[in-house]
């Protein structure tokens, strides 16, 4: 590590569903107002791109799906990108523009077979405009299963900057407790979580594992209205006794420690700024270090699997 110090920001904001072009929108903007602040690594929350469909079925019920909920699919994965691709490339010309590490949520498209399986995936584009890696999640929560593939060990990716190793986990990813070890076997010193969860419980969930990692969070939710869905969906009825405020937010930043260094904000749009002490984090490791001092492996061990995983092999014939 050569940088002690960092400014890193937080967004809180949602795009319009479905409209990836109001998401990238909201990108550069951000990107440009964390600039001028000072900021060098930006984060933006879960599925950003271009989206969180929260309180949508997609007309599914146990057995059956309905027309119009396959029509809202469609739609929706129109506004998936690929990575790398044309997306990313617009992605690290905004990166590059404002020189800062770029962090953003985003729906992900298959490029290996169909084309039709959907990822919720991390994508981290540098201050140079490169692609440096993505991360998509492993486990989708419970009806999101419908909307997205599960990710493999491939992509538990941990990138290594000026100033400390970053890399992060996706929203209830976050309360595996394998799935953590792992990152902190790779050395995380910035741990990003983009979430949808809004409880009061997330913050609990967010200063245990800076505390238990003894590494920064960054956590980034959206704070999302039902204004931003666009109501020709062709199954909008569902949504109309839903409360407008449909994400509240939440978005903080954690010290090694547990504390926070920015407090959670909610009900309203964000810009979340901090400036951090990368050497608290070796401080913060005198007492307990999960995966050195402070582990067991004559008791517990840990195997990861990182290889790609596919259910489709092509030999050719001589």
């Amino acid at each position: 590590m050569e940088q002690q110090k960092v400014k890193v920001g937080v967004v809180q904001a949602a795009p319009s569903l479905l409209d990836k072009q109001s998401a990238f929108k909201q990108i550069a903007a951000y990107a440009g107002e964390a600039r001028r602040q000072g900021v060098e690594l930006l984060v933006f929350p879960e599925v950003f791109v271009s989206g969180y469909p929260r309180g949508m079925t997609f007309g599914n019920r146990i057995g059956s799906r309905t027309a119009e909920g396959r029509e809202d699919f469609r739609r929706y994965s129109e506004g998936a990108m690929t990575i790398p691709g044309e997306d990313t490339e617009l992605l690290g010309s905004i990166a590059a523009e404002h020189g800062l590490y770029l962090i953003v949520g985003a729906l992900e498209r298959d490029q290996e077979f169909s084309g039709a399986t959907l990822y919720n995936s991390i994508v981290y584009m540098g201050p140079d405009g490169r692609l440096l890696g993505k991360h998509r999640k492993l486990i989708p929560t419970a009806a999101e299963r419908l909307l997205w593939g599960q990710g493999d060990g491939s992509t538990l990716t941990v990138i290594q900057t000026p100033f400390g190793r970053i890399g992060g986990l996706i929203c209830w990813e976050n309360y595996m407790p394998l799935a953590r070890t792992a990152m902190y076997a790779k050395g995380i010193d910035i741990l990003i979580t983009p979430t949808a969860d809004a409880r009061d419980t997330w913050q609990s969930t967010i200063r245990h594992i800076a505390c238990e990692g003894r590494c920064y969070v960054l956590s980034s939710n959206q704070f999302a209205t039902k204004s931003l869905y666009p109501k020709d969906l062709a199954s909008f009825a569902e949504l109309e006794q839903m409360d407008e405020v449909l994400s509240r937010g939440g978005s903080a930043i954690v010290g090694p420690l547990g504390e926070y260094r920015v407090e959670p904000v909610y009900g309203r749009e964000a810009l979340l700024v901090a400036e951090l002490d990368m050497l608290q984090i070796a401080e913060s490791r005198f007492d307990f270090d999960v995966v050195g001092h402070y582990s067991r492996p004559d008791v517990f061990q840990l195997h990861v699997n990182e290889s790609t995983q596919s259910n489709v092999f092509f030999k050719s014939s001589l």
